[in-house]
């Protein structure tokens, strides 16, 4: 069996991946692609039972959440006017509390990642994630639902998928003890500074590198978030701590076995005037961002939120050396594919 530190890095996934006719009537693709089926159906499961609302949010826009890492946006002409494919649905998130105090989605998303991304087993140009917002929540309340969500939607799959998971050698009792304790809480700073005794160069004032990530994430045995990142490397809807200037109250879940993020969140900044110099302070041009102004303007409750890239979790929960193989139709950075 290929585990996930097999091939190296230096490989790109797309010379790996066999053409739709073969994929598609591979016995270890049908038994992924029903884990990750039953990843969905648990995850509904727990939120709707948490008394979360689903919504089907738009795809196009006039705007998208501005992405990082060098992820570039998708443009459409809609009926003469630049529209863009989303990357994520956190502004539109945030706009429907104002229907619904817990709301959640399966998004699709669309980010033009750099070509070198296609070689980090862990990124698609095309992928689904878990968006959840609910209003008056905090970083902390976040944490406990994604934790919950994680836990149930494995519980379920160990429950459900007994013959698909032997199909891909996956031990079971392995998944239920991944999630059987509660996940840790590191600081950045503190991850930063691990990796910097082992021999690592991370720079403290920015995101995780993704060799990093793997790192940490191959040396991990069970799944843990990593909070407050710096301002500075998230993006404007990100809230800084009134506690640390500076921190953002935010975080990652890092998966065990090299698989890296597997989602990220944070407690949201609602203020009009905060949203304002922030979007100024990253660069962006806040009359990009009238429609979603003109509803924080008049007032739009504070909340947290965050977003499981769904791929990414089945990839890792049905031990997968990449994330490629956790969807039909994979679509890869440079690559030009069905």
């Amino acid at each position: 069996m290929t585990t996930q530190m097999d091939r190296p890095l230096s490989v790109p996934a797309a010379d790996l991946i066999p053409p739709p006719r073969l994929r598609l009537s591979d016995p270890r693709t049908r038994a992924t692609l029903r884990i990750q089926q039953t990843l969905v159906a648990g995850a509904r499961e727990f939120l709707r039972g948490g008394g979360a609302v689903e919504m089907l949010h738009p795809i196009i826009g006039p705007v998208t959440d501005p992405g990082s890492r060098g992820a570039k946006q998708a443009d459409i002409d809609f009926y003469g006017h630049k529209y863009k494919l989303m990357t994520s649905a956190i502004l539109y998130k945030q706009a429907s509390l104002l229907a619904f105090d817990r709301m959640f989605l399966i998004a699709p998303n669309v980010r033009l990642e750099p070509i070198e991304t296609s070689s980090t087993r862990r990124h698609l140009a095309e992928f689904r994630q878990i968006d959840v917002e609910v209003a008056l929540a905090t970083r902390d309340d976040a944490m406990d639902l994604v934790e919950g969500l994680v836990r149930h939607a494995v519980s379920a799959v160990v429950n459900e998928c007994a013959e698909d998971l032997a199909v891909l050698e996956r031990d079971p009792g392995k998944l239920l003890a991944f999630v059987a304790e509660p996940f840790a809480r590191i600081p950045h700073t503190e991850v930063v500074d691990k990796l910097r005794a082992g021999g690592y160069p991370q720079a403290a004032g920015t995101e995780i590198e993704w060799e990093a990530e793997e790192l940490i994430s191959r040396d991990a045995d069970a799944p843990f978030f990593i909070v407050g990142y710096p301002k500075g490397s998230r993006g404007f809807y990100d809230k800084e701590s009134p506690q640390e200037p500076g921190t953002l109250l935010n975080f990652d879940l890092i998966a065990p076995e090299s698989c890296g993020e597997l989602c990220s969140g944070s407690e949201r900044e609602s203020e009009y005037a905060k949203i304002i110099t922030r979007m100024r302070e990253t660069g962006e041009n806040p009359s990009k961002y009238a429609w979603y102004l003109d509803v924080v303007r008049n007032g739009i409750p504070g909340s947290a939120g965050f977003g499981i890239g769904l791929e990414r979790l089945t990839r890792w929960v049905a031990g997968l050396d990449s994330v490629w193989q956790a969807t039909a139709f994979p679509k890869l950075a440079g690559v030009v594919s069905p």
